[in-house]
């Protein structure tokens, strides 16, 4: 779902810069080939914020992959989560303006439920953005549990950050994703977490402080 190695899920985005971009370059050859360069520079920084490579998606069974490339922030145990009805496990991740900003599916599942929640846009690192910024929940059954009442394999929050104010994720209910897939992104800097029930049942295999990639890097093992 590239073109271009750009995400067309944030095209309404880079599709005006990446005209306007050719554009000036062109004009400004004419008239100032020193400052064309400093424009075309300009341009492909901004154009890399919406880039898209692929990734090697794990195949092993019983794996939670990240959702979103960044830096984990926190990986915190919730007594009782709304959505999960149990306790739950939460990884929260950070996306600078430097990461690639594609939202992946951490695992194979339908879509149960979504909700938007408009909010405030506090810098993503600050603790109060997970619960005050505008944010996107997506609600993940397990494949063949999508039925009135089933509990969810998996949420996953996309917040808004300081910078980034537009959330993207053109997913419908009953959608079928498959772990790694593409479903979104998060136009420049914001924060992602994946929520879990049943924390006792994970092995977490990453920790506070490192970076990770959606689709590829590891954050959950299912325990034997």
């Amino acid at each position: 779902m590239t073109w271009l190695g750009l995400s067309i899920f944030g095209w309404t985005f880079w599709l005006p810069l990446l005209l306007t971009g050719v554009i000036l370059v062109l004009t400004l050859a004419l008239i100032c080939p020193p400052l064309s360069w400093l424009m075309a520079v300009e341009s492909i920084t901004c154009l890399a914020f919406f880039r898209d490579p692929p990734r090697r998606i794990p195949t092993e069974p019983g794996l939670m992959v990240a959702p979103a490339d960044g830096k984990i922030t926190d990986i915190t145990r919730l007594e009782n989560h709304g959505i999960c009805g149990s306790p739950a496990l939460r990884i929260g991740i950070f996306l600078s303006v430097l990461d690639v900003h594609v939202n992946r599916s951490p695992c194979d599942a339908t879509v149960g439920a979504t909700e938007y929640r408009p909010g405030l846009f506090f810098d993503a690192r600050r603790p109060e953005a997970a619960t005050d910024n505008e944010s996107l929940t997506i609600t993940l059954l397990a494949p063949g549990t999508a039925h009135a009442g089933a509990k969810p394999a998996a949420v996953v929050r996309q917040i808004s950050g300081a910078i980034a104010r537009r959330i993207i994720a053109p997913v419908q209910i009953g959608q079928r994703l498959a772990r790694g897939q593409r479903f979104g992104m998060i136009a420049f800097g914001s924060r992602t977490e994946l929520i879990v029930p049943a924390p006792e049942r994970w092995e977490v295999v990453v920790h506070a402080g490192q970076h990770v990639k959606a689709g590829a890097t590891i954050l959950l093992r299912h325990r034997v």
